[in-house]
């Protein structure tokens, strides 16, 4: 039995929470007043408070900061709606020991009872655990990988706290990225800076799972429950149980595998194909998406109650071209790993190089970039990779020489009717140099941000790229 203090302004829910958990067994006051629940913690002994984030007197982090002076023993949940998720977890950062969404379901309280019920009161702060698990030489985790690396641009700067403010929680998170960016490595990283990290991290590629094999491969199947069923089989979530699962491209789930998935995160358990028994299973779930699921919700592809069981924080990757000079950071950490895997000992770019690499968009990302830098090392015989050596697609791509200037258009005096010509050249170039110039000031407006870009001038990011390649810019 839990002693639990509910501080919520609205009257349904403290009555409504009140008559729920005293059925449970656990002993409840409630009130609708920040200040009055401190007054209240002053006098009694909680093992629990749900407080409400948005209170008429006080907010929940104020409560959360006098709650801890008067009894640091006490844990304290946050209430909040989902509009305010990433301001509950700056509270949890903050020494909260967990939050719950509205609209409230029971049995999400009472796991977050029993947990609260069971987990020692005096737990390391946040800061401690990341810190215990960088690396003493980087201010940045370290992967253990060779396709994925930490920049230090303010993206990557943005992405990393927001991975390491994460990763201790045991949040339910939906990255988004294109492909290519890293998304599973973003994955592995919150597993491997979690408590998690000891158990099993296991990745599934839902876009290859097929629709009669999905059932078998994330729940697992007894022998005998279908034709060709000659054993049982573990499912990945049984085998991920006590680690985080990571589902990418979580849309191409068909929708009965997703009811099948709403139930395993509502009750935390499983039942294999065939069996008769279930079992109580206790996974991390990430997913991954590179197109917006809340837009699949409402095209009918994806469930609105299981995006919103997943939605607890969102970490939006950044594409390759949009993180500045960390491109070439990248280039260097494959260039590094490439010549430990070739036998080689290439020193760097050239100039040349290194200019087509800021300049081109990347639309494989990060995987598209090792591949090209293998690639262009195994033809490279000097120190430095020169453009020779790149893909002749990806030179092409750029439409650009490297002295920075236009490429010449094509113009013989033998054409008809010249001065006509001319004068219509010397209009095309005014249109294009207008252009350019109105691309260049959407451009400086909206912070190198294509996406706005576009929208500001009226066409689309792959229009946008097009004429920037065009005009050089």
């Amino acid at each position: 039995m839990a002693n639990i203090l509910v501080i919520d302004d609205n009257l349904d829910i403290c009555n409504l929470l009140k008559r729920f958990l005293t059925t449970k067994g656990h002993q409840v006051e409630t009130t609708l007043s920040g200040k009055n629940g401190i007054e209240l913690v002053k006098s009694q002994k909680f093992d629990l408070i749900l407080c409400d984030f948005k209170l008429r007197d006080i907010e929940g982090p104020d409560i959360l900061q006098e709650v801890k002076k008067i009894s640091p023993e006490t844990k304290l949940a946050i209430i909040t709606g989902y509009s305010d998720v990433r301001v509950a977890v700056e509270v949890m950062k903050k020494g909260a020991f967990d939050y719950v969404v509205k609209p409230l379901i029971p049995d999400e309280i009472l796991s977050l009872i029993d947990r609260a019920m069971n987990t020692p009161s005096v737990v390391p702060a946040v800061e401690e655990n990341i810190n215990k698990k960088k690396d003493k030489s980087s201010e940045t985790p370290q992967l253990d990988t060779q396709d994925y690396i930490w920049g230090k641009g303010e993206a990557s700067k943005s992405l990393l706290k927001e991975v390491s403010l994460v990763a201790p929680t045991n949040f339910s998170v939906i990255i988004y990225g294109e492909s290519g960016a890293g998304k599973e490595n973003i994955a592995r990283t919150i597993h491997n800076l979690s408590e998690r990290k000891d158990m099993p991290f296991v990745p599934i590629d839902c876009g290859a799972l097929t629709r009669d094999l999905a059932g078998s491969e994330l729940w697992g199947h007894e022998k005998g429950a279908f034709t060709g069923a000659q054993s049982a089989k573990q499912g990945q979530f049984e085998i991920a149980d006590g680690g985080t699962i990571f589902l990418d491209e979580i849309a191409n789930l068909s929708y009965d595998i997703q009811i099948g998935l709403l139930r395993l995160v509502q009750e935390k358990k499983l039942r294999r194909i065939g069996g008769v028994n279930d079992k109580t299973i206790d996974v991390r779930i990430i997913v991954a998406s590179n197109e917006n699921l809340k837009e699949s919700v409402s095209k009918g592809k994806f469930r609105e109650d299981l995006f919103y069981r997943f939605n607890e924080f969102i970490i939006n990757v950044p594409a390759l071209r949009e993180r500045g000079k960390d491109i070439m950071l990248f280039a260097e950490h494959f260039l590094s790993a490439a010549n430990i895997e070739l036998k080689k000992d290439v020193k760097g770019f050239s100039k040349e190089v290194s200019e087509l690499f800021m300049r081109y968009e990347w639309p494989g990302n990060l995987r598209e970039m090792r591949n090209i830098i293998r690639r262009s090392l195994l033809l490279t015989d000097g120190e430095n990779v020169e453009i020779s050596a790149i893909p002749h697609e990806i030179v092409h791509a750029n439409k650009f020489n490297f002295q920075g200037e236009a490429s010449p258009q094509p113009f013989t005096s033998s054409q008809p009717n010249i001065q006509k010509q001319e004068e219509l050249v010397d209009l095309k170039e005014i249109a294009a140099q207008a252009e350019a110039d109105a691309i260049k000031k959407a451009l400086l407006e909206n912070n190198y941000n294509k996406t706005k870009v576009a929208k500001q001038l009226g066409i689309d990011r792959k229009t946008l790229f097009n004429k920037i390649k065009l005009h050089n810019i």
